[in-house]
């Protein structure tokens, strides 16, 4: 059977993000599921770097989400993928969240978190899951992560175990070679 990859993100997720993950896990002859608060059709948004002293923020495309998180059986999937932008600040309140995102630390499977992603791990009841790792988010995040327990590096990708992170959608080629390799292991 080919392995299954969950993608659990919610409107407002970067365009980039979601959708080059989908992407590339499907080239890799694996199944893509995208998981939302409702079933839905999703709002994308683009962020780019301008010039500004923090991202700007467009309309992106749109994509459609597989199932609603109260859908979602955790067991089924090989690895989880949290993609970035907005959608993060408020999927990470949804009732389901840390049902689906601990079992993926449970059973160390590997878990891809990229941007913004951060913020939905801090949902979690139990943080020991984060204790002496060290891990990457977007800068604006960084203190998200140190109040997880974990060490914020400002390398653009680290792996440590099954923690795949990113700092934001530039780093996504190696992002994804990282996580690839953790799912074939």
């Amino acid at each position: 059977m080919p392995k299954k990859i969950l993608i659990i993100t919610g409107d407002a997720v970067e365009s980039l993000e979601v959708y080059y993950p989908y992407f590339r896990v499907l080239e890799e002859g694996y199944e893509a599921v995208i998981a939302s608060p409702t079933k839905k059709v999703l709002r994308t948004v683009v962020h780019d770097f301008e010039g500004w002293e923090t991202y700007t923020e467009k309309p992106g495309y749109q994509i459609e989400s597989n199932l609603a998180f109260s859908d979602v059986d955790p067991s089924q999937f090989d690895g989880l993928i949290i993609p970035g932008g907005r959608a993060p600040e408020y999927i990470r309140l949804n009732e389901y969240i840390p049902r689906i995102v601990s079992h993926f630390f449970d059973a160390q499977k590997p878990v891809g978190a990229i941007c913004h992603a951060v913020l939905v791990l801090s949902a979690l009841k139990n943080n020991t899951y984060f204790k002496g790792r060290t891990m990457t988010a977007y800068t604006a995040c960084s203190l998200d992560v140190e109040m997880l327990g974990a060490t914020y590096t400002k390398e653009t990708l680290h792996v440590d175990g099954n923690i795949v992170s990113g700092h934001a959608w530039p780093d996504l080629p190696g992002f994804m070679r990282e996580f690839l390799r953790l799912i074939k292991e």
